[in-house]
Formats: structure tokens, C-alpha cells, sequence
């Protein structure tokens, strides 16, 4: 194993980009490296969104991946990594994960954190859910997937946009086991 933090993080096509660039933002702070793949609806959505591109986000990550690169160190169970977020991600990826269809790099990716015993962090972007999105969580929680809507707390009395999701982001690798101060924990009652 390195002897610092390596996450995989991976941003599709679903709306709720700023979840991955500020995830991105974060690692980086915090000196983990960082290996990102960004499917291309994704990079449209990013663009769409933030106005970043990923050519622009890869200069914050240690390496870059092409989506549909299967040959890349992550997508073999040898290479050791302390897990993936896939942020947002969308119903596609999800069903990827869920069923074990690995025709690209991020459900492939995925496949090996689950398989390997790793975290994976799936930030289900997507509203209102019929059963069968239901369904795929429930079978990629099964699996070991964590699901983890990008649903914001009101605890910390967020004032702004930013502070939100900043909030949520560090609530993500917290729970991942990324040390963070990018969120407060719950302190209890201000009574």
C-alpha cells in the first residue's frame, strides 16, 4: 500500500458537477492523489455547469483517465487505492455498478473497490426515483456501495451556496475515511 492516501474519483453525467470539482478541490488541499476519470457527459456537464473543463480540473489530480481507457492502473484489484467516489453519479453509472457492467472505466473502477473490499461512494444525483432507481441502489448497497445522495444539512446553518456544498463534499470523505475540516459534525443542541 502507498504510504499516503490514493482516491479514485470519477465525475458522470448527472447534474450536480460542483460536487465533483469541489471534491476534487478538497483532495488536493489535503494532498491525497488523486486519479480522475471523467466520463464525457460528464466533461458536458462540468462545462455546462461550472465552466470548467477537464483539462482544467486534471492539473489538480495526480493522474487522468480516459473514460473508456480499460488498460488503466485502477481498473486492476493490484493497484492499491483507499477507495472512489463517483461524483455526481449518474442513474447510467449506477446501473453500470449495480449490475456489474463494466464497459468503461468508471463502473470498472467501481467493480474493483467492491470486489476488493474498498469504499465506493456513489453521490445519486437524480429526482424524483421511480422503483427501479430504487432498486439499483439497493442492489449496489448490497454489493457494499455507499449511497450517498448529494442531499445537503441544515445543521451549520449554511449561509451560501459554497458553504453547502463544501459541507456536503466533506460529510462524502469523511465517510469514506478522508479527514477533513470542510464540514462540522453535529455538536448537539445549541440549547
Amino acid at each position: 500500500m502507498t504510504d499516503h492516501k490514493r482516491i479514485i474519483l470519477a465525475i458522470t453525467g448527472a447534474s450536480g458537477a460542483i460536487y465533483g470539482l469541489r471534491a476534487l478541490e478538497t483532495l488536493s488541499d489535503l494532498e491525497v492523489e488523486v486519479h480522475l476519470v471523467v466520463s464525457e457527459m460528464g466533461a458536458w456537464v462540468l462545462t455546462e455547469e461550472t465552466g470548467k473543463t477537464p483539462a482544467m480540473l486534471a492539473r489538480l489530480a495526480a493522474r487522468t483517465y480516459a473514460p473508456d481507457d480499460l488498460a488503466a492502473p485502477i481498473a486492476s484489484g493490484s493497484y492499491p487505492t483507499e477507495g472512489m467516489l463517483i461524483v455526481p453519479c449518474s442513474i447510467k453509472t449506477l446501473s453500470g455498478v449495480a449490475n456489474s457492467y463494466t464497459d468503461s472505466l468508471i463502473p470498472r473502477a467501481a467493480d474493483v473497490c467492491l470486489k476488493e473490499g474498498r469504499p465506493l461512494l456513489l453521490a445519486v444525483r437524480e429526482t424524483p426515483l421511480h422503483s427501479g432507481h430504487l432498486e439499483l441502489m439497493a442492489r449496489a448497497a448490497h454489493a457494499g456501495a455507499i449511497i450517498f445522495p448529494p442531499i445537503p444539512a441544515f445543521y451549520s446553518q449554511p449561509t451560501t451556496i459554497d458553504a453547502l456544498v463544501s459541507a456536503t463534499v466533506g460529510r462524502m470523505l469523511a465517510r469514506i475515511g478522508v479527514d477533513n475540516e470542510a464540514y462540522q459534525p453535529w455538536q448537539g443542541s445549541r440549547d
